[in-house]
């Protein structure tokens, strides 16, 4: 199959491999923006194979994980209070809230349901006018312009039942935040494919002029991940700074311009806490005032406190690259999936969860 099994020949991997070790000469701390390259990277054990001049580091690019706690605990209020039919990813009722998950809130009677596009949370509206219907949009750039177009859909369908609790965070304001943070020693990063293919390259010129540090956008297989570390690494050896594009197969500089009017369609863009970390300036989407029939924080008027942390979770420091997840005191022991103390252990993209499942893949001398 063009552009899976080659991206996943271990031959191939192996060259990529003997190319950093042939390299690398001195050490680099590199960081993947994307949950889903932390997983790749855990998964097929890479970790494990790269030279230990190569350190990476796992950063905030699981949705699931930087989503407020007060987000959550208005969902929650939605589908217990309000008696809405509340819809969502699967990764996100099993995320605690301040007091429970949306799992707990499930188990105890609310209508809350696991749904795979926001797509079918507008048929389900149209299919019971009786109920109100809000669908938790979260994601990064890249499922933004689903959520958008089911805004459009419900509204030429002229619904009144239909809505959606927003909470889309940004790539570049986050590699900014990261790399404005006193505590990180970040020297490059590998972006996340498949925000790029909708969004483009052009916003991380200005992050590699301010920073100087490479921005390498990468896929999610095995070799993609590879390449992209050694194209990093050439720019640390040879001291460059520069955008490079190794998801050309995917990525296109200027991006998806579609999908991206469906987004600035109906969303605007909008400091948002992030969390674990801060209130990132400019980070996320917010629904636009012609929407706002179709924002369900203002259609219900939800007004829920901000909830402290849970202290003893370091996911912060984790998502920043301070920390790893084997850092943890908590790890596997007070914090499983079963019973987390915070979202990166229960997300499909979360880095905690990573090294759960694939612990015995992770390189023993980080351990």
């Amino acid at each position: 199959m063009k552009f899976l099994s080659e991206y996943r020949d271990p031959e191939l991997a192996e060259q990529y491999l003997k190319q950093i070790k042939k390299t690398v000469t001195r050490p680099w701390t590199i960081m993947e923006v994307c949950g889903g390259q932390t997983h790749s990277l855990v998964k097929n054990g890479i970790l494990n194979m790269l030279p230990e001049e190569v350190r990476m580091v796992h950063g905030p690019g699981c949705p699931v994980c930087v989503t407020p706690l007060n987000l959550i605990d208005k969902a929650i209020y939605l589908a217990e209070e309000k008696g809405v039919v509340l819809c969502s990813f699967g990764d996100m009722l099993r995320v605690p809230g301040s007091k429970k998950s949306l799992l707990a809130a499930k188990a105890a009677g609310a209508d809350i349901r696991i749904l795979y596009s926001p797509l079918e949370a507008v048929k389900l509206a149209q299919q019971n006018p009786d109920k109100e219907v809000v669908f938790f949009a979260v994601g990064f750039e890249t499922t933004a312009p689903a959520n958008a177009l089911s805004v459009v859909h419900a509204h030429r369908l002229g619904l009144k039942n239909y809505s959606i609790l927003a909470s889309h965070v940004l790539v570049p304001p986050a590699i900014e935040a990261v790399m404005e943070d006193e505590e990180s020693r970040i020297e490059a990063f590998l972006a996340a494919g498949h925000v790029c293919t909708i969004m483009g390259i052009l916003e991380y010129y200005p992050l590699v002029e301010r920073f100087k540090i490479p921005i390498v956008v990468t896929g999610f297989e095995p070799v993609d991940l590879l390449q992209g570390i050694l194209m990093a690494v050439r720019q640390l050896e040879n001291g460059e700074a520069k955008v490079e594009n190794q998801y050309a197969r995917m990525v296109r500089e200027e991006g998806n311009i579609k999908a991206q009017e469906a987004i600035f369609e109906v969303f605007e863009v909008t400091d948002r806490l992030w969390r674990g970390m801060e209130v990132i300036p400019m980070s996320g989407y917010e629904v636009k005032e012609k929407y706002a029939a179709f924002d369900a924080k203002r259609k219900f008027d939800v007004n829920i406190a901000e909830a402290p942390e849970n202290q003893e979770c370091i996911a912060g420091e984790i998502m920043k690259g301070i920390k790893k997840p084997l850092d943890c005191p908590n790890f596997g022991t007070k914090c499983k999936p079963e019973n987390p103390l915070g979202a990166p252990m229960v997300s499909s993209e979360g880095a905690c969860a990573a090294y759960y499942h694939f612990s015995g893949l992770v390189r023993e001398a980080e351990a």
